[in-house]
């Protein structure tokens, strides 16, 4: 299966929104791409990402 680009934005607790670039399966679900962001920018000692779901914003890239 061909991976796609996509770029997951969320908001981040100081009012700024950051962008994540994932690599997916094209039928990957959005709840997948955003648990992969969600995921690696909690690994962070300082998380800047909000964990809201509904305020995320993806899109395919390329």
């Amino acid at each position: 299966m061909k991976r796609r680009s996509r770029l997951v934005a969320l908001p981040a607790v100081d009012g700024k929104q950051y962008g994540y670039r994932v690599y997916a399966p094209g039928d990957a679900l959005l709840a997948d791409l955003f648990r992969e962001v969600w995921g690696s920018t909690t690994a962070r000692a300082r998380s800047r990402a909000g964990g809201l779901f509904d305020a995320a914003v993806i899109r395919q890239v390329g």
